[in-house]
Protein backbone atom coordinates (compact mmCIF):
# COMPACT_ATOMS: atom_id res chain seq x y z
CA UNK A 1 0.00 0.00 0.00
CA UNK A 2 0.59 3.27 -0.72
CA UNK A 3 0.50 7.17 1.15
CA UNK A 4 1.76 10.08 1.21
CA UNK A 5 4.91 10.88 3.49
CA UNK A 6 4.37 13.86 5.35
CA UNK A 7 7.74 14.27 6.32
CA UNK A 8 8.47 14.11 2.70
CA UNK A 9 5.39 15.19 0.93
CA UNK A 10 6.63 15.03 -2.27
CA UNK A 11 7.61 11.33 -2.39
CA UNK A 12 4.74 8.15 -2.23
CA UNK A 13 6.04 5.72 -1.02
CA UNK A 14 4.74 1.69 0.91
CA UNK A 15 3.44 1.94 3.83
CA UNK A 16 -0.21 1.83 5.76
CA UNK A 17 0.40 4.87 7.75
CA UNK A 18 -1.77 7.95 7.71
CA UNK A 19 -0.43 11.42 7.19
CA UNK A 20 -0.61 13.26 11.02
CA UNK A 21 -3.58 15.56 10.90
CA UNK A 22 -2.82 18.83 12.85
CA UNK A 23 -4.44 22.01 13.42
CA UNK A 24 -2.18 23.72 10.94
CA UNK A 25 -3.10 21.25 8.10
CA UNK A 26 -6.50 20.54 8.67
CA UNK A 27 -7.87 22.31 6.06
CA UNK A 28 -6.75 23.01 2.57
CA UNK A 29 -5.30 24.42 0.54
CA UNK A 30 -2.44 22.17 0.52
CA UNK A 31 0.83 23.52 -1.39
CA UNK A 32 3.43 20.78 -0.51
CA UNK A 33 0.74 17.97 -1.46
CA UNK A 34 2.21 15.96 -4.27
CA UNK A 35 -1.28 16.15 -6.22
CA UNK A 36 -1.46 12.99 -8.80
CA UNK A 37 1.98 11.85 -8.03
CA UNK A 38 1.58 8.49 -9.05
CA UNK A 39 -0.17 8.82 -12.37
CA UNK A 40 2.44 7.32 -14.51
CA UNK A 41 1.56 4.01 -12.56
CA UNK A 42 -2.35 4.22 -12.57
CA UNK A 43 -3.63 6.02 -15.39
CA UNK A 44 -6.77 7.62 -15.64
CA UNK A 45 -9.56 5.04 -17.05
CA UNK A 46 -11.87 7.43 -19.16
CA UNK A 47 -14.13 4.55 -20.57
CA UNK A 48 -15.08 2.71 -17.55
CA UNK A 49 -18.75 1.85 -16.93
CA UNK A 50 -18.91 1.33 -13.29
CA UNK A 51 -17.13 1.86 -9.99
CA UNK A 52 -13.43 2.08 -11.02
CA UNK A 53 -10.48 2.47 -7.74
CA UNK A 54 -7.88 4.02 -9.86
CA UNK A 55 -10.70 6.53 -11.57
CA UNK A 56 -11.76 7.35 -7.55
CA UNK A 57 -8.39 8.32 -6.39
CA UNK A 58 -7.47 10.70 -9.94
CA UNK A 59 -11.17 12.66 -8.27
CA UNK A 60 -10.51 13.23 -4.76
CA UNK A 61 -6.75 14.27 -6.08
CA UNK A 62 -8.93 16.73 -8.00
CA UNK A 63 -11.24 17.54 -5.32
CA UNK A 64 -7.91 18.44 -3.02
CA UNK A 65 -6.63 20.63 -5.58
CA UNK A 66 -10.17 22.24 -6.51
CA UNK A 67 -9.56 24.29 -2.71
CA UNK A 68 -6.50 26.51 -4.21
CA UNK A 69 -5.82 29.66 -5.86
CA UNK A 70 -6.29 29.07 -9.50
CA UNK A 71 -2.41 30.27 -10.33
CA UNK A 72 -1.69 26.62 -8.08
CA UNK A 73 -4.37 24.52 -9.57
CA UNK A 74 -3.87 24.98 -13.18
CA UNK A 75 -0.12 23.51 -13.46
CA UNK A 76 -1.34 20.99 -10.95
CA UNK A 77 -3.80 19.79 -13.59
CA UNK A 78 -1.67 20.17 -16.58
CA UNK A 79 0.97 17.86 -14.94
CA UNK A 80 -1.60 15.06 -14.35
CA UNK A 81 -2.09 15.81 -18.55
CA UNK A 82 -5.62 17.90 -18.62
CA UNK A 83 -3.81 20.55 -20.70
CA UNK A 84 -7.31 22.55 -20.99
CA UNK A 85 -8.06 24.33 -17.30
CA UNK A 86 -11.16 26.27 -17.03
CA UNK A 87 -12.41 28.17 -13.82
CA UNK A 88 -15.50 29.34 -12.75
CA UNK A 89 -16.10 31.31 -10.25
CA UNK A 90 -19.40 32.70 -8.30
CA UNK A 91 -19.55 34.51 -4.43
CA UNK A 92 -19.56 31.39 -2.88
CA UNK A 93 -18.84 28.60 -5.90
CA UNK A 94 -15.57 27.65 -7.44
CA UNK A 95 -15.34 25.36 -10.27
CA UNK A 96 -12.38 23.71 -12.34
CA UNK A 97 -13.32 21.70 -15.52
CA UNK A 98 -9.85 20.18 -16.42
CA UNK A 99 -9.71 18.50 -19.80
CA UNK A 100 -7.84 16.83 -22.71
CA UNK A 101 -9.38 14.78 -25.89
CA UNK A 102 -10.35 11.87 -23.59
CA UNK A 103 -11.96 13.23 -20.80
CA UNK A 104 -12.98 15.89 -18.87
CA UNK A 105 -13.31 16.30 -14.87
CA UNK A 106 -15.51 18.97 -13.48
CA UNK A 107 -14.24 19.51 -9.69
CA UNK A 108 -16.14 21.62 -7.45
CA UNK A 109 -14.71 23.48 -4.24
CA UNK A 110 -15.58 22.37 -0.80
CA UNK A 111 -16.13 24.79 2.08
CA UNK A 112 -13.62 27.29 2.72
CA UNK A 113 -12.05 27.45 6.14
CA UNK A 114 -9.36 29.61 5.53
CA UNK A 115 -8.88 33.44 4.16
CA UNK A 116 -7.41 33.19 0.28
CA UNK A 117 -3.77 34.72 -0.29
CA UNK A 118 -4.17 38.53 -0.35
CA UNK A 119 -7.21 38.52 1.31
CA UNK A 120 -8.14 41.24 3.83
CA UNK A 121 -11.66 40.11 4.91
CA UNK A 122 -13.73 37.04 5.25
CA UNK A 123 -16.03 37.07 3.03
CA UNK A 124 -15.43 34.00 0.97
CA UNK A 125 -15.64 32.23 4.18
CA UNK A 126 -18.82 33.74 5.24
CA UNK A 127 -20.39 33.36 1.93
CA UNK A 128 -19.75 29.64 2.05
CA UNK A 129 -21.11 29.17 5.68
CA UNK A 130 -24.51 31.17 4.71
CA UNK A 131 -24.36 28.18 1.55
CA UNK A 132 -24.12 25.67 4.32
CA UNK A 133 -26.47 26.52 6.88
CA UNK A 134 -29.37 27.60 4.57
CA UNK A 135 -31.18 24.46 5.12
CA UNK A 136 -34.16 24.77 3.63
CA UNK A 137 -35.76 22.82 1.14
CA UNK A 138 -36.70 23.88 -2.21
CA UNK A 139 -37.87 22.32 -5.82
CA UNK A 140 -34.97 21.08 -7.22
CA UNK A 141 -35.91 21.61 -11.09
CA UNK A 142 -35.82 18.51 -12.14
CA UNK A 143 -37.69 16.08 -9.38
CA UNK A 144 -37.76 16.45 -5.83
CA UNK A 145 -36.76 19.41 -3.53
CA UNK A 146 -33.16 19.81 -2.64
CA UNK A 147 -30.90 21.95 -0.29
CA UNK A 148 -31.28 25.94 -0.96
CA UNK A 149 -28.18 26.73 -0.19
CA UNK A 150 -26.41 24.47 -2.48
CA UNK A 151 -28.90 24.97 -5.59
CA UNK A 152 -28.34 28.77 -5.03
CA UNK A 153 -24.32 28.11 -5.17
CA UNK A 154 -24.57 26.03 -7.97
CA UNK A 155 -26.98 28.48 -10.16
CA UNK A 156 -24.20 31.14 -9.64
CA UNK A 157 -21.82 29.50 -12.05
CA UNK A 158 -24.45 26.89 -14.00
CA UNK A 159 -26.06 29.10 -16.39
CA UNK A 160 -24.97 32.90 -15.58
CA UNK A 161 -21.40 32.22 -15.91
CA UNK A 162 -21.67 29.28 -18.29
CA UNK A 163 -20.52 26.46 -17.42
CA UNK A 164 -22.74 24.17 -18.36
CA UNK A 165 -22.51 25.38 -21.70
CA UNK A 166 -18.85 25.03 -21.42
CA UNK A 167 -19.59 21.33 -20.43
CA UNK A 168 -21.89 20.53 -23.05
CA UNK A 169 -19.10 22.02 -25.42
CA UNK A 170 -16.25 19.77 -23.90
CA UNK A 171 -18.82 16.74 -24.64
CA UNK A 172 -18.00 14.28 -27.97
CA UNK A 173 -18.30 10.41 -28.16
CA UNK A 174 -14.86 10.01 -27.44
CA UNK A 175 -14.55 12.59 -24.14
CA UNK A 176 -16.11 11.32 -20.92
CA UNK A 177 -17.45 14.14 -18.72
CA UNK A 178 -16.95 12.97 -14.89
CA UNK A 179 -18.22 15.13 -11.77
CA UNK A 180 -16.88 15.42 -8.24
CA UNK A 181 -15.94 17.65 -5.15
CA UNK A 182 -15.37 17.14 -1.76
CA UNK A 183 -17.73 18.49 1.40
CA UNK A 184 -19.47 21.33 -0.14
CA UNK A 185 -18.09 20.64 -3.00
CA UNK A 186 -19.55 16.89 -2.86
CA UNK A 187 -22.85 18.54 -2.58
CA UNK A 188 -22.44 20.48 -5.64
CA UNK A 189 -21.32 17.57 -8.08
CA UNK A 190 -23.82 15.76 -7.29
CA UNK A 191 -26.46 18.74 -7.91
CA UNK A 192 -24.86 19.01 -11.27
CA UNK A 193 -25.14 15.41 -12.01
CA UNK A 194 -28.32 15.49 -11.41
CA UNK A 195 -28.86 18.40 -14.56
CA UNK A 196 -26.47 16.96 -17.01
CA UNK A 197 -27.48 14.19 -19.06
CA UNK A 198 -24.10 12.77 -20.53
CA UNK A 199 -22.54 12.66 -16.89
CA UNK A 200 -19.88 9.15 -17.08
CA UNK A 201 -19.49 9.25 -13.37
CA UNK A 202 -19.88 10.86 -10.49
CA UNK A 203 -17.65 10.58 -7.04
CA UNK A 204 -17.73 12.19 -4.12
CA UNK A 205 -15.89 12.48 -0.88
CA UNK A 206 -17.57 13.56 1.98
CA UNK A 207 -20.46 14.80 0.95
CA UNK A 208 -23.87 16.03 2.74
CA UNK A 209 -27.05 15.26 2.16
CA UNK A 210 -28.56 17.18 -0.89
CA UNK A 211 -32.28 16.31 -0.90
CA UNK A 212 -35.32 15.02 -0.44
CA UNK A 213 -36.55 11.35 -0.82
CA UNK A 214 -38.34 12.18 -4.24
CA UNK A 215 -35.02 13.95 -5.17
CA UNK A 216 -33.32 10.45 -4.41
CA UNK A 217 -35.84 8.26 -6.30
CA UNK A 218 -35.57 10.54 -9.18
CA UNK A 219 -31.49 10.56 -9.54
CA UNK A 220 -30.23 8.18 -12.04
CA UNK A 221 -26.78 9.32 -12.39
CA UNK A 222 -23.92 6.88 -11.68
CA UNK A 223 -22.95 8.14 -8.02
CA UNK A 224 -20.17 7.14 -5.88
CA UNK A 225 -20.26 8.58 -2.28
CA UNK A 226 -17.34 7.88 -0.60
CA UNK A 227 -17.87 8.02 4.20
CA UNK A 228 -14.60 8.07 6.15
CA UNK A 229 -15.51 6.64 9.33
CA UNK A 230 -17.06 8.50 11.53
CA UNK A 231 -16.78 11.74 9.89
CA UNK A 232 -19.37 14.76 10.17
CA UNK A 233 -20.29 16.02 7.46
CA UNK A 234 -21.15 13.45 5.88
CA UNK A 235 -24.32 13.42 9.00
CA UNK A 236 -25.77 16.42 7.88
CA UNK A 237 -28.55 17.89 7.49
CA UNK A 238 -30.48 15.68 9.28
CA UNK A 239 -31.72 12.39 7.95
CA UNK A 240 -35.75 13.16 8.72
CA UNK A 241 -35.76 15.13 5.56
CA UNK A 242 -32.83 14.54 3.83
CA UNK A 243 -31.57 11.66 2.01
CA UNK A 244 -28.20 10.74 0.44
CA UNK A 245 -28.12 9.65 -3.20
CA UNK A 246 -25.26 7.27 -4.49
CA UNK A 247 -24.04 3.81 -3.83
CA UNK A 248 -22.04 4.25 -0.50
CA UNK A 249 -18.26 3.54 -0.53
CA UNK A 250 -17.94 3.54 3.41
CA UNK A 251 -13.69 3.53 4.50
CA UNK A 252 -13.98 1.56 8.10
CA UNK A 253 -11.30 1.99 11.07
CA UNK A 254 -9.09 -0.24 9.15
CA UNK A 255 -9.17 1.76 6.19
CA UNK A 256 -10.82 -0.69 4.09
CA UNK A 257 -12.86 0.62 1.48
CA UNK A 258 -17.02 -1.46 1.90
CA UNK A 259 -20.15 -1.01 -0.12
CA UNK A 260 -22.15 -0.83 2.72
CA UNK A 261 -21.57 -0.01 6.98
CA UNK A 262 -24.12 -1.31 9.20
CA UNK A 263 -25.69 0.30 12.56
CA UNK A 264 -22.96 -1.61 14.70
CA UNK A 265 -20.19 -0.38 12.75
CA UNK A 266 -20.73 3.23 12.81
CA UNK A 267 -20.69 2.98 16.58
CA UNK A 268 -17.64 1.21 16.87
CA UNK A 269 -15.22 2.39 14.29
CA UNK A 270 -14.91 5.64 15.21
CA UNK A 271 -13.64 4.25 18.97
CA UNK A 272 -11.36 1.44 16.72
CA UNK A 273 -10.13 4.19 14.76
CA UNK A 274 -9.05 6.50 17.19
CA UNK A 275 -6.40 3.18 18.49
CA UNK A 276 -5.20 2.54 15.20
CA UNK A 277 -4.81 6.58 14.96
CA UNK A 278 -2.82 6.14 18.18
CA UNK A 279 -0.67 3.59 17.55
CA UNK A 280 0.05 3.83 13.98
CA UNK A 281 0.97 7.48 13.61
CA UNK A 282 4.38 8.62 13.73
CA UNK A 283 5.49 8.89 17.41
CA UNK A 284 3.03 6.85 18.30
CA UNK A 285 1.15 8.99 20.37
CA UNK A 286 -0.68 12.05 19.86
CA UNK A 287 0.88 14.85 21.47
CA UNK A 288 -0.01 18.71 21.96
CA UNK A 289 -3.31 19.99 20.05
CA UNK A 290 -3.39 17.82 17.71
CA UNK A 291 -4.97 15.35 20.31
CA UNK A 292 -7.74 17.65 20.82
CA UNK A 293 -8.83 17.33 17.49
CA UNK A 294 -12.50 15.38 17.18
CA UNK A 295 -11.98 11.99 14.91
CA UNK A 296 -15.14 13.71 13.20
CA UNK A 297 -13.31 16.02 12.13
CA UNK A 298 -9.89 14.28 11.47
CA UNK A 299 -11.67 11.69 9.30
CA UNK A 300 -13.02 15.02 6.78
CA UNK A 301 -9.93 16.22 5.91
CA UNK A 302 -9.81 15.37 2.15
CA UNK A 303 -6.12 13.95 2.31
CA UNK A 304 -7.16 11.28 4.55
CA UNK A 305 -9.62 10.07 1.83
CA UNK A 306 -6.92 10.62 -0.91
CA UNK A 307 -4.76 8.13 1.25
CA UNK A 308 -7.23 5.73 2.03
CA UNK A 309 -8.04 5.94 -1.71
CA UNK A 310 -4.70 5.31 -2.66
CA UNK A 311 -4.08 2.73 -0.08
CA UNK A 312 -7.24 0.60 -1.48
CA UNK A 313 -5.97 0.42 -5.49
CA UNK A 314 -5.72 -3.43 -6.03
Amino acid sequence: MRVVSMSNPKKREPSSILPKITWDAIAPPYPDYPYFDGIDLYPFHHHATGFDMVNAWWLIEASTLAYAEEDFARPMFQKAGLTEVKFFTGDSTQCFVASNDDFAIVVFRGTEIRRRTGEINFRHIIADLKTDVDITLTDSGQRGKVHRGFKNALDEVWEKKGLHEYIKSNYTSSRTIWFTGHSLGAALATLAAGRYENVRGTYTFGSPRVGDKDFKNGFHASTYRFVNNSEIVTRMPPPVLYKHVGDLKYIDSKGIINDESNRWERITNPILGKISYIFNSPGKTDSGLSALIPDDIVDHVPTSYATHVWNNIP
